[in-house]
């Protein structure tokens, strides 16, 4: 019986390292992305506090600058409020540890209880950091 739950065990370890392997950088940046984004309308406070890194330069495209205490707190608190977040023409190009995602992002706020509307394009810098995506540099731009 022993022997039976030992190669079961095994064999279940082999297949997740397996299908792990078959996952590119890319998809695992783009799954990344998809959590911020989620993160980002929920609201959620651990989400994003595990999704960025330590050092997150998060610009804005009035040319506010937030870092990651500021933007999770602006986040949750409402004060940056996404209620909807669409991303389109997303693209990723892995470079050893360094992820650049460029997407349009258009969406609606309400920032502070004022409804808005976005439309942005924004430029993600994602490193990974022990074996995690973490978002390391965002700039949008006003389309």
């Amino acid at each position: 019986m022993k022997k039976i739950v030992l190669t079961s065990m095994i064999l279940v370890l082999v297949m997740k390292t397996s299908l792990m392997a078959q996952v590119s950088d890319e998809d695992r940046v783009k799954f990344a992305v998809e959590e911020l984004r989620l993160a980002m309308v929920d609201a959620n406070k651990g989400a994003l506090e595990k999704l960025v890194a330590a050092d997150l330069s998060y610009g804005h495209s009035s040319g506010q600058i937030e870092y990651k205490k500021e933007f999770v707190e602006n986040i949750v608190s409402g004060k940056s409020d996404f209620t909807k977040i669409d991303l389109m023409d997303q693209s990723i190009k892995v470079t050893g540890d360094v992820a650049v995602v460029r997407h349009k992002l258009t969406g609606t706020t309400n920032n502070d209880g004022k409804p808005g509307m976005v439309n942005l394009s924004v430029l993600l810098v994602w490193q990974n950091q022990s074996g995690e995506w973490k978002l390391l540099a965002r700039q949008a731009v006003k389309n």
